[in-house]
């Protein structure tokens, strides 16, 4: 009877394992994400798993960093950029299906500055002397030569004519969040990040706006990659929803396409 009743058992429990449905398994989505889309995209995965369940594993980096390791066979199923180049990058490297591409986001830049700094109400235009803003100390952005954030703070100070004196007194990091605190600690006087990085750090305090003008446009695009999972679809259906476009909006980005519900 002893054998009988644990063979009885013993079967009960393998046809309990064989009767769990596949969709009960946890489900991971990885994705690629530009450092400044860091406390949106947190509150909007958060978002997703609460109704549906699934899961994520998200790497913030420099668009120019993530790009490359998607390139290189790094298993991630969505790039976020923080510009069009390294989204065109990673589709003319066969890293990124281009079909599921979309422009997303816009953003500005901004001059900040430690909260507690005397420097205040700068009027960004032509004829800025950064230079002599900075005094002896240093002005943070990422690296001009990769990093998107650097690259269009390049781009507008050069059209500012403000490049050539300021050059040397650019502490260059690598992303925008480092950047940012690097002059939330008071390392670098003034940093140039964007107006989204700026609204999340109580340490800094925005001091002057770059008009639009002044750089190429910032447009975040998103897709999958090449070797996404099959549910990556509806994740980014997702990120083009009202609910995300609600949450981004909060955060201080511009939603540039229009909703879907």
């Amino acid at each position: 009877m002893f054998r009988i009743a644990a063979l009885v058992t013993a079967f009960g429990i393998l046809a309990g394992a064989s009767l769990s449905p596949a969709s009960a398994e946890d489900k991971t989505i990885t994705v690629f994400a530009a450092a400044s889309m860091k406390n949106a995209l947190d509150e909007i995965d958060a978002t997703y798993t609460a109704k549906t369940g699934v899961k994520f594993s998200v790497s913030y980096a420099a668009s120019s960093v993530l790009a490359r390791q998607i390139e290189q066979g790094a298993p991630a199923d969505v790039f976020v950029s923080a510009d069009t180049d390294w989204m065109d990058y990673a589709i003319a490297k066969k890293a990124v299906n281009e079909s599921t591409r979309v422009n997303l986001l816009g953003n500005s830049i901004v001059l900040i500055a430690p909260k507690d700094s005397k420097v205040d109400n700068v009027t960004i235009a032509q004829g800025l002397d950064l230079a002599k803003l900075a005094g002896d100390g240093r002005i943070a952005t990422g690296d001009v030569k990769s990093v998107p954030v650097g690259k269009y703070a390049k781009a507008a100070l050069e059209k500012l004519g403000a490049w050539r004196a300021a050059e040397p007194k650019f502490a260059m990091a690598e992303s925008v969040r480092a950047a940012l605190t690097l002059v939330a600690r008071g390392e670098a006087v003034l940093g140039i990040v964007y107006a989204t990085d700026a609204k999340v750090e109580p340490d800094v305090k925005i001091v002057g706006t770059f008009p639009a003008d002044s750089h190429p446009a910032i447009i975040y695009p998103v897709a999958a990659t090449t070797t996404a999972k099959g549910e990556t679809s509806d994740y980014l259906a997702f990120l083009r929803s009202t609910v995300a476009k609600t949450i981004l909006e909060k955060y201080g980005f511009k939603f540039l396409i229009s909703p879907t519900t």
